[in-house]
C-alpha cells in the first residue's frame, strides 16, 4: 500500500516538472519560515568565511527572504531527505570553478540541515577536490576544482599554456553517477587575475586570442570528449550555466534587493547553449542567468571576512541565490 502511494505520487511529481522551464521567472518576497533554507553560521560549520556574509558583519537581512518563483511552475521545495534517500550510494560531483564551489557548498548546507543527526565527513582529498559524504546514505558530494575544463600546463619555456583542444584528466569524471560542469568565469580574467600566458589550438600557440572566441573552442573540445567518454545511460550530465556577476560601475555594495529588470543579453551564453544543443549526448543546462542577473544585492561585496578594501560582487552570500539553483537541481533530478 505504501509502495503504491509512493509510486503515484513520484509519478505526478515527474508530470508536474518535466518540460518546465525553471530559467524564467521573478524573485518574490517570501516572509514564512522557509526563508532562508538555513542559518550558514550555526548550520554549516564547514561553510567558507567568504560566503557567510552575516558571519562577516553584513548588516541586512532582506535578501535573505527571497525565492525564485518560475514563470511557468511551481518550484519544488527542497528536501534534502528525499534528496538523499534517491541518491543512496551514489556519487555527485561538481566539476567547475568557484561558482561551482558555491553551489556545491550550498547543497551541503542544505542535506546537512535535512538531516541533522546524520553523521558526514568532509574531505580534502587534493588541492582540487574536495568530497562531503553521508555514510548513513553511501552519498558522496563531490567539487573537483577545474575552471577551464580543458588542459592548463606549464611549460618550462614559454610559461602557462591554456590548450583548447587537449583534455587529459577525464578519468576523475568518470564513475560517477551525476556530473554537474561549470566553466565561464575564468576565461574572461584580463591583466593580473589572467591564469594563462599562451592559447594553443591545432598544435600552433598563440599569445592573444578573442576571449569569447577560446571559450567556445575550449567548451567545444569538452563537450566532445563527454559524446566519446561518458554512457549518459549511468552518468546524469548537467551543465552549470552562466552566473552574472556585478563588476561594473554600479556595483553591488549596499544592494538590498533585486533588480527590477535584468542586464542586456550576458556574453557567453548563447555560446553555451549552442554548444549543448550540438551534442550527441543529453546535457541539461541549468540556466541560471537570468535569475541572477536580477539579484546584484546576493553577492558579499565587502562582507568576505577580508576587510572593507576587497568588494566581492562575483560569488554569493550563503544562505542565499545558489539555494535557488539546487532547488532546480532538485526539480530535475528528482522529474526527469
Amino acid at each position: 500500500m505504501l509502495f503504491t502511494l509512493w509510486l503515484i505520487l513520484a509519478s505526478a511529481f515527474v508530470s508536474a516538472y518535466e518540460g518546465c522551464d525553471f530559467s524564467e521567472g521573478k524573485w518574490v518576497t517570501d516572509e514564512t519560515s522557509f526563508h532562508p533554507l538555513y542559518d550558514a553560521s550555526r548550520d554549516c560549520p564547514f561553510i567558507g568565511q567568504g560566503f557567510d556574509c552575516l558571519r562577516n558583519a553584513r548588516p541586512d537581512r532582506k535578501y535573505l527572504k527571497y525565492r525564485w518563483m518560475p514563470s511557468s511552475c511551481d518550484l519544488p521545495r527542497f528536501d534534502g531527505r528525499k534528496f538523499l534517500e534517491t541518491n543512496k550510494g551514489k556519487k555527485i560531483m561538481f566539476v567547475g570553478d568557484s561558482i561551482s564551489n558555491n553551489m556545491w557548498q550550498s547543497l551541503t548546507c542544505l542535506l546537512h540541515i535535512a538531516v541533522p543527526n546524520s553523521s558526514y565527513t568532509l574531505t580534502i582529498q587534493t588541492q582540487e577536490l574536495s568530497v562531503f559524504s553521508f555514510p548513513e546514505y553511501g552519498a558522496s558530494i563531490m567539487w573537483l576544482k577545474n575552471g577551464f575544463l580543458v588542459d592548463l600546463v606549464l611549460d618550462k619555456e614559454k610559461g602557462r599554456i591554456l590548450k583548447l583542444d587537449s583534455i587529459s584528466s577525464g578519468d576523475q569524471w568518470k564513475g560517477v553517477d551525476v556530473l554537474i560542469f561549470n566553466s565561464y568565469h575564468w576565461w574572461t580574467h584580463t591583466g593580473k587575475s589572467q591564469t594563462w600566458d599562451y592559447f594553443e589550438v591545432g598544435g600552433e600557440v598563440m599569445k592573444n586570442m578573442d576571449h569569447m572566441e577560446a571559450f567556445k573552442i575550449g567548451l567545444t573540445t569538452w563537450a566532445k570528449w563527454v559524446d566519446s567518454d561518458i554512457d549518459t545511460s549511468k552518468t546524469r550530465v548537467l551543465f552549470q550555466g552562466i552566473a552574472a556577476s556585478h563588476v561594473d560601475k554600479k556595483g553591488c555594495l549596499r544592494k538590498t534587493e533585486p533588480d527590477k529588470e535584468p542586464m542586456a543579453p550576458y556574453p557567453g551564453v548563447d555560446i553555451v547553449k549552442s554548444v549543448l544543443s550540438n551534442m550527441a549526448k543529453p546535457v541539461q543546462l541549468l540556466d541560471i542567468t537570468l535569475m541572477t542577473q536580477l539579484r546584484r544585492d546576493g553577492h558579499p561585496s565587502i562582507y568576505t571576512g577580508r576587510g572593507t578594501s576587497f568588494d566581492d560582487c562575483s560569488h554569493w552570500c550563503l544562505a542565499g541565490v545558489p539555494d535557488a539553483w539546487n532547488e532546480i537541481l532538485y526539480a530535475l533530478l528528482l522529474g526527469n
